[in-house]
C-alpha cells in the first residue's frame, strides 16, 4: 500500500514540475531565495500568476517561505530538487541529440 501512495505522489510532484514557468522558478531559485517581485521581473510575469505558480509549488513542498515585513521570499526546500530537475535535462538532452543523430543517418 505504502507503495502506491509513493508512485501517487511522485506522479503528483511531476505533475506540479510539468509547467515551463515552474520549471523557470527553480531555475531561478537554485541560487537561492527571491521576493515575489525580484521573481516575477525576472521571470517577465505577472505577481498574480506567478502566485499562483508558488502557491501549488509550496502545497506540494518544492518550495518554502519567509515573510520579511511587507516581502515573502521564497527558496527551494530541497537542493535535491535542482539535482532531480538537472538529470531530467540531461536526460533530455541526450534524447534530443539521439534523435538529430539518427535523423542525420
Amino acid at each position: 500500500m505504502a507503495g502506491r501512495q509513493l508512485y501517487e505522489l511522485h506522479a503528483s510532484i511531476c505533475q506540479t514540475l510539468a509547467h515551463p514557468k515552474r520549471l523557470e522558478v527553480i531555475d531561478r531559485l537554485r541560487a537561492g531565495e527571491m521576493s515575489v517581485t525580484d521573481l516575477a521581473e525576472t521571470l517577465e510575469i505577472s505577481q498574480p500568476n506567478l502566485s499562483q505558480h508558488l502557491t501549488l509549488m509550496r502545497q506540494k513542498g518544492i518550495v518554502t517561505t519567509r515573510r520579511e515585513g511587507l516581502k515573502v521570499y521564497y527558496r527551494l526546500a530541497s537542493p535535491k530538487i535542482v539535482k532531480a530537475c538537472d538529470l531530467m535535462r540531461q536526460v533530455l538532452v541526450e534524447y534530443l541529440e539521439a534523435s538529430a543523430s539518427l535523423a542525420r543517418g
